[in-house]
């Protein structure tokens, strides 16, 4: 079949590494892709903002299933899009309905949902700028630290976790008043869960589900977990704390409930759905929605599936999933980001990478990388994902780190510490 993959980063070019392992694969198409998918698929550069030239594309080039990789095209529609077009409506789209992208799209949304359908989650309030002093009102009640989410996407920086009173009382006034611009104009105050993060995805036709492998990854910019929050800086799966006891109050308590609960709110949902989760003392609880596979974690869960991704894909488009088998390799992977120097504030683009060629025994995924002048150079803050396999933890990540020290730009930097809390 002849598929089309949208998007440009990490996650897409991991995606585009699985699909082009196929056997059901004829012609891979990646809009607008990176330098590294354009070694395994034709890229084409359009602007994804334009439904009506990615429909352009699909029909030009004989596209017979797209795969969406990003959650603003979700958010926006594109699934409806493709619905209510009449050239388009028979051409399978994974990724959920606008409505079902609102998990993401609206942390309030997805707290109402979830309180709605019994999934345990942080207590919460929402408010706007007309609300603010029962914001206040509602910090003032809680513990330190406090947790600010602004409402929409706000590329994974929007959520603010602050140590005292005064600095969230300042942080709320700022994010209500435009310092995450749309994203921010409501912002849900969430009570501080103490745990332990963890990843868990599953992929769903509306009706049944196959687990994938769970993740964990690593959101802060410096060591430690200190500093501004990222994109994200590494990524580790499986995880040792996500024993079979742990994973079955995951499924019983919240994947279930969330796909019985898309099912009783009619909403439409072929996709990937990602759990965010906080350990707390063995039990789990949900902490955010996310529409799509996770960047960095799709670095790592990709490589674990031995099933020819595809065919699952068939079974969201043809709502047979529950016939499908799907293989997950035992092995550990990590992967380790390397990012521009002076991310996630303000960095340079265009400097020349070297030395990709030189490594072994590790994929390099490209996120942020373009081709300009038969070279290779930077394009973004997060620049490329070093993904090992290994028989355990420190096996995967010797060779991650090995060959992260080996690839040179200007800037580089990346956390010698993924891993480090397992």
């Amino acid at each position: 079949m002849n598929v089309l993959l949208l998007g440009s980063g990490g996650r897409e070019h991991a995606l585009a590494w699985k699909i082009s392992q196929s056997d059901k694969l004829k012609n891979l198409f990646i809009a607008p892709g990176n330098a590294g998918t354009s070694t395994i698929g034709e890229n084409i550069n359009i602007d994804l903002n334009n439904f009506s030239s990615i429909k352009q594309t699909v029909i030009e080039k004989n596209i017979n299933l797209v795969v969406v990789g990003p959650e603003n095209l979700l958010v926006n529609g594109i699934q409806d899009f493709f619905i209510n077009d009449t050239d388009l409506k028979n051409i399978p789209i994974i990724g959920p309905s606008k409505i079902g992208a609102q998990l993401e799209g609206s942390k309030e949304f997805a707290k109402k949902f979830m309180l709605r359908h019994n999934i345990p989650t942080a207590k919460y309030l929402s408010v706007s700028l007309e609300t603010i002093d029962a914001g206040i009102n509602f910090l003032e009640q809680l513990s330190s630290p406090y947790v600010l989410k602004a409402d929409g996407l706000a590329a994974g920086k929007g959520v603010l976790i602050l140590n005292t009173l005064s600095e969230a009382t300042q942080s709320l006034t700022e994010m209500l008043n435009g310092k995450f611009g749309e994203a921010g104009k409501r912002v849900v105050i969430e009570e501080f869960l103490k745990g332990i993060e963890v990843s868990f995805f599953v992929i769903t036709d509306g009706n049944s589900y196959k687990m994938l492998p769970e993740a964990k990854d690593y959101k802060k910019i410096g060591e430690n977990d200190t500093g501004l929050n990222t994109g994200g800086m590494g990524a580790i799966s499986p995880v040792l704390f996500a024993n079979s006891e742990f994973k079955q109050k995951v499924e019983t308590q919240i994947i279930i409930p969330t796909i019985n609960g898309l099912k009783k709110d009619n909403i439409s949902y072929k996709g990937f759905l990602f759990f965010g989760l906080m350990n707390v003392k063995g039990n789990p609880f949900v902490i955010e929605y996310n529409v799509r596979l996770g960047d960095p974690e799709s670095e790592v869960i990709l490589p674990r599936i031995k099933s020819d991704i595809l065919d699952l894909f068939q079974g969201l488009a043809n709502n047979n999933l529950n016939t499908k088998t799907l293989q997950i390799s035992n092995d550990t992977v990590s992967t380790v980001m390397l990012v521009s120097g002076g991310y996630p504030q303000s960095y340079e683009k265009g400097k020349e990478i070297k030395n990709i060629d030189s490594v072994k025994d590790s994929i390099v995924f490209h996120a942020g990388t373009k081709i300009h002048n038969n070279k290779i150079i930077t394009n973004g803050g997060r620049v490329l994902a070093i993904s090992s396999y290994g028989k355990n933890i420190n096996d995967a990540l010797s060779k991650s780190y090995k060959n992260s020290e080996k690839i040179q730009f200007e800037g580089k930097y990346y956390r010698k510490d993924i891993g480090f809390d397992l």
